[in-house]
């Protein structure tokens, strides 16, 4: 296999002063034309950003605890890299660390031991989820973190991600807008982020409940591709059967003979009335519970992000402001009480500190309110992505059924000599119009 990236010396990535932005963060720092709250992507622009494969890779390594690594293959960057599960977890760490005010994805768990193959595969599709996610996001599509993470080749891929972000800042200290967060937002921005995590709230649910059915029409379709089986097996045996029969049956001798040949050839078309169930249940699981899956991630790391703008930011800007007020009070106090010079400075000296502070905070909020009100333009961006999704599924229960059709057509001829008495005339059908068999 090749790779893009080769190793290089330290020197090739190390870190610029604070005061000196890398050229991938020129895309963060300059101004779009127009609006630069509006985000003017389309769906398929997104999509069309990368598309990530992850791969697991055969396990190997360890004399008792295989490690599981995966082949990870960028169409952007042309490139195929190797990382482990701990490589994801850094690259997250970082992105948090970089972008606290957007979308960052969750990643699946790690489930040190007892690791079965069902956990290690939900868990392939879940990074596989995450890492294209992260790759059409708009911010983190153009960062060097994404680009090594996809291309670099070397050992060290995660001192390498710590040192991008060492000593650099957050999105708020890169951002040229940061300081004017405050002059592109709505007046209303609150009642708006508060209508809008309702709104997506609700969206999720449903979309939660979609994917649950989803999920069971799925796994329904590859239970019924196991019955079919077992049933064309069940066939097969009995048409195979050696028992002799006893002599008060010979009479019927020959017929049981000629139902005992049809079924035994039975089997062949069940198996693949099975194969067309599993492909079925398999492409349901690929293009319509995968799609699903994709979304919920998206729509759960939107919660996750109001959840860190309230408990983050605005909670430390509220305690910013008990504190300056609870400071106020002593100042009031100490100049009543005309305490010495010194002291009274040095509280002076800290109000100071603290109204500078809380100026940073607030500067944050209508920053951390700027990127919301862009995050949430990316969840209706990808809204659309409903109507991929139902297609799918339409399209996979035309084409299931249309294919279990045809075998299930071309089985009814070969059932015909079950219908063929003792005088070789054929018998009435095995059911009567009605469908059922007993008279009331």
């Amino acid at each position: 296999m090749s790779y893009c990236v080769k190793e290089r010396a330290p020197s090739d990535f190390a870190k610029p002063p604070v005061n000196e932005p890398r050229e991938s963060e020129q895309f963060l720092m300059q101004a779009p034309p127009g609006n630069p709250l509006l985000l003017p992507h389309t769906l398929q622009e997104l999509l069309s950003k990368d598309s990530v494969q992850v791969e697991l890779i055969p396990e190997k390594k360890g004399l008792f605890l295989k490690h599981v690594e995966y082949e990870v293959s960028s169409k952007r960057f042309k490139c195929s890299v190797y990382r482990r599960y701990n490589d994801f977890v850094v690259f997250h760490e970082m992105l948090l660390q970089k972008f606290p005010y957007r979308m960052v994805p969750a990643l699946p768990p790690k489930r040190m031991l007892g690791a079965d193959r069902e956990f290690i595969e939900s868990r392939r599709r879940a990074l596989k989820r995450f890492i294209n996610l992260v790759a059409r996001h708009p911010p983190f599509s153009e960062d060097v973190l994404l680009k090594l993470f996809l291309s670099f080749s070397g050992s060290d891929v995660q001192n390498k991600l710590r040192e991008l972000v060492q000593g650099v800042g957050d999105e708020f200290l890169t951002c040229r807008l940061a300081t004017q967060a405050k002059d592109f937002l709505p007046a209303d921005i609150q009642a708006q982020f508060a209508a809008s995590r309702e709104l997506i709230r609700n969206i999720y649910n449903s979309f939660y409940k979609l994917r649950d059915r989803a999920e069971r029409i799925a796994s329904r379709a590859i239970d019924n591709a196991s019955d079919l089986l077992i049933f064309g097996k069940e066939l097969s045996a009995l048409g195979s059967d050696t028992t002799p029969l006893p002599s008060w049956a010979a009479l019927n001798n020959s017929t049981w003979g000629t139902l005992k040949q049809a079924l035994k050839g039975l089997s062949v078309e069940f198996a693949l009335l099975a194969d067309k169930a599993v492909q079925q249940g398999k492409q349901e699981e690929n293009d319509v519970v995968e799609k699903l899956n994709l979304f919920l991630d998206l729509l759960q790391s939107y919660k996750d992000l109001c959840e860190r703008h309230e408990k983050g930011v605005l909670h430390k800007h509220q305690r910013a402001l008990h504190k300056y007020s609870m400071m106020k009070k002593q100042m009031m106090s100490a100049t009543v009480q005309n305490k010495e010079p010194e002291s009274v400075e040095q509280l002076e000296s800290r109000i100071v500190e603290q109204e500078n502070a809380i100026l940073t905070m607030e500067l944050r909020n209508y920053f951390s309110l700027y990127c919301l009100h862009q995050e949430t333009q990316l969840i209706h961006i990808y809204l659309p992505l409903t109507s991929h999704i139902l297609g799918a599924f339409v399209n996979s229960q035309i084409q299931g059924h249309k294919e279990m059709s045809k075998v299930w057509n071309e089985l009814k001829p070969k059932l015909s000599c079950l219908f063929v008495g003792s005088s070789n005339m054929p018998t009435p059908p095995l059911s009567p119009p009605d469908g059922n068999f007993f008279s009331n």
